[in-house]
């Protein structure tokens, strides 16, 4: 995410309007909380993912990404070949635009299944969700935080189908098998991002599934422009201005031969600056196999594994989606590393969208006083060491959306009663967090707080989970 800020100043207006007073905004301060940030523990599983992200801006047919065997392909440079067997995951994201503007055809983004075996091969679908931009999810304003128990709040498609799978809900427009012959390819996804009528012609399409496979199975992302379909009058003659608007999504033979015959879609991302480089980092966008799902953890720092809380009025964190050049101070950097990916592509799966972070803290007060413990998740000012002994923030905010999706928290409430909160985030840069939960313990008292949530896209990372005493 880049942004530059222009100030008054910055600007004359003699010549257009009288000279008059302007408007101050308050420019966000920085407020520095000293405190501890402490790696992570555990790592990412070793299910491997399925990420399509780059380019993110598809402007013309090609291939996304294929794991197919770049023997007999027509741009072998464009097949990375790798199989898929057991679990695994999809993850892809686009955006679709017209260009020209008058062209209002739609994208399809289809993934093709290959099973090279001599034998039948089922895929099943645990969870998915696949939304668009407009009208399934659009990017509306919401506060900071909503009660989300139905999964009927969200802001962004990311927003959203990293909600359904959280709680393990199969989209109805998503096969929940798929059976493949001995040598065949059939249709995992052939989905549409569709730009017509919208003002500006502009759309995208976040899509999550958690599958398995009982044999090998190869993959393609490929993009495709929907096919016109003739509208005849009642006459029998063609309706030359409904024959436009008309379209059919594209056939398994069309996504064959753009597979087989096809090159790399283009315009490409921006190329990544090189682990190590000095100076300025491009991250770019994913296009690959990255090697991780979910990362499940406890957090304990005694030696009856529990997490001790801290002194009334202190802090610790621990950092959450951290990154090359983006380790909160933890020297931890827990981007998914690359199986295979394209070389003008992403060199680690930074962000880790659509992964999930399952993190129990099993707290304990062992202050000697009763403690007003709060877990909450923030949006810290990215730093890779931390460079005023503690955690940056903003106040007042700025305008940046660096967060935005749902987190599930459980815990056991004062009156020994299991709680669960669905809750829906909207963070800013540098934007502190409101209590997922707040526990009250007393000297030696024990409580088990869970949270977790999937990385969503359309946000920015690192992220910090912190545990305060009020």
């Amino acid at each position: 995410m880049f942004w530059f800020l222009i100030t008054p100043s910055m600007v004359s207006l003699s010549g257009f309007f009288p000279a008059m007073p302007l408007a101050q905004t308050p420019q966000p301060q920085e407020i520095v909380r000293p405190q501890q940030v402490r790696p992570l523990p555990g790592a990412l599983d070793a299910v491997p993912v399925f990420n399509s992200n780059s380019p993110e801006l598809v402007k013309s047919e090609g291939i996304l990404l294929s794991t197919f065997s770049p023997e007999g392909k027509s741009s072998p440079e464009a097949h990375l070949d790798f199989e898929f067997q057991g679990r695994f995951d999809l993850f892809a994201h686009h955006v679709a635009k017209a260009d020209p503007p008058e062209d209002l055809r739609s994208l399809h983004v289809g993934v093709i299944a290959y099973n090279p075996s001599d034998a039948p091969v089922t895929i099943d679908v645990f969870q998915g969700a696949s939304y668009l931009s407009q009208p399934d999810a659009p990017f509306i304003d919401l506060p900071s935080v909503v009660e989300n128990p139905k999964g009927d709040v969200f802001a962004g498609p990311g927003s959203r189908a990293m909600s359904d799978v959280m709680r393990g809900r199969r989209q109805d427009i998503l096969p929940e098998s798929l059976t493949i012959p001995p040598g065949e390819m059939r249709m995992l996804l052939n989905l549409p991002i569709p730009v017509r009528p919208l003002e500006p012609p502009i759309n995208g399409r976040s899509t999550l599934m958690r599958m398995r496979s009982d044999g090998p199975v190869r993959l393609a992302s490929l993009a495709l422009f929907a096919k016109p379909v003739a509208v005849t009058s009642a006459e029998g003659g063609e309706v030359g201005a409904d024959a436009e608007a008309v379209e059919r999504a594209p056939n398994l033979a069309e996504w064959r031969s753009l597979l087989e015959s096809g090159s790399l879609s283009s315009p490409r991302d921006k190329v990544p600056t090189p682990i190590g480089e000095p100076g300025n980092v491009i991250y770019s966008r994913v296009a690959g196999v990255a090697e991780g799902s979910r990362w499940k953890t406890t957090l304990t720092d005694t030696a009856d594994y529990h997490l001790s809380v801290p002194e009334a009025g202190q802090a610790f964190s621990y950092g959450l989606s951290t990154l090359y050049k983006g380790r909160m101070g933890t020297g931890q950097n827990q981007s998914a590393e690359m199986l295979r990916r394209y070389p003008d592509t992403a060199y680690q799966a930074h962000g880790n969208y659509g992964i999930e972070y399952d993190v129990s803290l099993p707290l304990i007060n062992n202050t000697g006083e009763t403690q007003t413990v709060a877990v909450a998740l923030e949006t810290a000012i990215k730093e890779d060491v931390l460079s005023k002994n503690g955690l940056r923030f903003f106040e007042p905010l700025p305008k940046q959306t660096f967060f935005r999706g749902t987190v599930r928290v459980r815990y056991v409430d004062e009156l020994n009663l299991p709680r669960t909160r669905f809750v829906h985030l909207v963070h800013k840069r540098g934007q502190q967090g409101e209590p997922l939960v707040e526990l009250k313990l007393e000297p030696g008292a024990h409580r088990l707080v869970r949270v977790d949530f999937l990385y969503p896209p359309d946000s920015t990372p690192p992220q910090v989970l912190t545990v305060r005493s009020e």
